[in-house]
């Protein structure tokens, strides 16, 4: 193999040199994402067409529908109508999965799981895409090309290699707090239904008065937690690839129904500014001792899917799926998922994708002016296809779904605005110094047979200088682990 040198400048697919990489345009610091960042779009459309026809990430799944059921009174902080009153119930169609494995990979592996949840609500569908953690690796998404690149396979070797790993975590230490959650006892779930979900982001809740509150959810599993320890995925990857798959399924079947309490957070829009740490960044968490959990439902899986191809494989979630009462905030991730995620159906299923049973609205009809494409069924008939158009269609409402979020400043790329908390390594500090002692070793065993695979010494001690960063026991643990191993 030829090593890599270096011959010039980063530049964009048609030769223009760029001049940052690391953060995505915004209107102002610590604005929305502007559509005129052509890097940050460039990336994101290449990323999302450079496999078919499985999904680029999350293409291992499984899938179920199931019932939300409002418990407790929210309309004080949104106008959302499935979230109404108490006792309301919505249909749901929920999809688990891994993120990195191909479509023919095993379930019981080291992976964050997706957490995805359509809402079929009266006023078209809801999605909340998420994950059973409630931090991420890097918080602006121009960096996921290049961060999910590192956990694919390696384009000499066509394998996972953890010099690309550790590479590129050694050198993004804000995914220090995720690294350290998928290396804990939770990073190997025994099963879907005996993990947490999280909507991961902040999201904006508006009430009927216009009111504005951010909001984090939090789905809690009523089966308990329960997890595999590292010689027991292995094994079980080996035996029953399809574990978690066959195992929600086969609950489903005999009517032992799963189901997750919904709790939320709730930030009230002026407390934003001043937070100790930026609340829309994805690689942070709220305390509870600032934001307490606040339940407001319940989800329950109870049908299984007739056709896995037709329903899980060709299911589609957006983050952009929003209904009144519900929006984004200025998360960069978010804001970049509000594109990547569409487009990627768009490619991958085609772009009459919604018009599917499992991704059409249940509760109501979509009506738009989109016509013809690929998987067109022709339901408009003759029906005008333009707006404003004297015929009768569809019209627009005036009333948006969420409410503005103020703006100033020049348009740049730029890190967000910087709070006095907001540093990449306290965080996983807090959560390693949670951790029990046996919790804590399993952890260092965990990373350093990982760290340990690396070819180059300056990569491995980038790595575990991150995690002496977040605590020094952490690290000097970690070191000695991974000197033990290496020889």
């Amino acid at each position: 193999m030829t090593e890599q040198t270096a011959t010039g400048p980063l530049t964009t697919e048609a030769g223009a040199p760029v001049a940052d990489n690391q953060n995505s345009e915004t209107a102002g610091r610590g604005g929305p994402v502007l559509v005129q960042d052509q890097l940050l779009i460039e990336k994101l459309a290449h990323f999302n067409r450079e496999r078919i026809p499985e999904r680029v990430v999350h293409a291992r799944g499984a899938g179920a529908y199931g019932t939300f059921t409002v418990t407790a009174d929210v309309t004080r902080w949104t106008r959302a109508k499935f979230l109404s009153e108490v006792g309301k119930e919505t249909e749901t169609f929920l999809r688990f999965s891994t993120v990195a494995g191909n479509l023919g990979s095993a379930d019981a592996v080291r992976d964050p799981r997706g957490f995805a949840l359509k809402f079929y609500t009266e006023d078209g569908n809801y999605d909340l895409v998420g994950n059973n953690t409630p931090v991420f690796f890097i918080k602006d998404a121009i960096k996921f090309p290049d961060f999910i690149h590192t956990q694919k396979r390696d384009p000499y070797t066509g394998s996972q290699e953890a010099d690309n790993v550790w590479d590129f975590w050694g050198l993004s230490p804000e995914s220090t707090h995720q690294v350290t959650w998928l290396f804990g006892d939770r990073g190997i779930p025994a099963s879907y239904r005996h993990m947490h979900g999280f909507g991961s982001h902040t999201f904006q809740w508006t009430n009927e008065a216009g009111e504005v509150f951010w909001v984090k959810y939090h789905f809690k599993t009523d089966q308990g937690i329960k997890n595999l320890t590292q010689a027991e995925a292995d094994e079980l990857a080996g035996k029953d690839p399809d574990s978690h798959q066959r195992d929600l399924r086969e609950s489903i079947e005999r009517g032992d129904f799963p189901s997750w309490t919904v709790k939320v957070q709730i930030m009230p829009e002026a407390d934003a500014a001043n937070y100790r740490f930026n609340p829309f960044d994805l690689t942070k968490v709220w305390p509870h001792e600032d934001y307490p959990l606040i339940e407001i439902g319940k989800l329950e899986l109870n049908r299984n899917p007739e056709n896995i191809f037709a329903e899980v494989e060709q299911s589609i979630f957006s983050p952009h799926h929003f209904v009144p009462g519900i929006g984004p905030s200025p998360d960069k991730m978010l804001q970049g998922r509000l594109f990547g995620y569409g487009d990627a159906h768009r490619y991958r299923v085609g772009i009459n994708a919604d018009h599917l049973p499992v991704n059409r609205p249940h509760a109501t009809e979509a009506r738009t002016h989109g016509r013809d494409g690929f998987m067109y069924d022709g339901r408009h008939g003759g029906a005008k296809n333009y707006e404003p158009n004297s015929f009768g269609g569809p019209v627009e409402t005036g009333r948006a779904l969420w409410q503005p979020t103020t703006v100033s400043g020049t348009t740049q790329e730029t890190e967000a605005p910087s709070h006095a908390e907001d540093n990449d390594f306290v965080q996983a500090g807090d959560l390693y110094r949670l951790m029990s002692e046996d919790e804590k070793g399993r952890l260092i065993d965990n990373l350093a047979g990982f760290i340990a695979d690396v070819s180059r010494d300056d990569i491995a001690e980038r790595a575990i200088n991150n995690f002496r960063q977040a605590d020094a026991d952490f690290g000097k643990r970690l070191e000695a682990a991974v000197q033990a191993l290496r020889g």
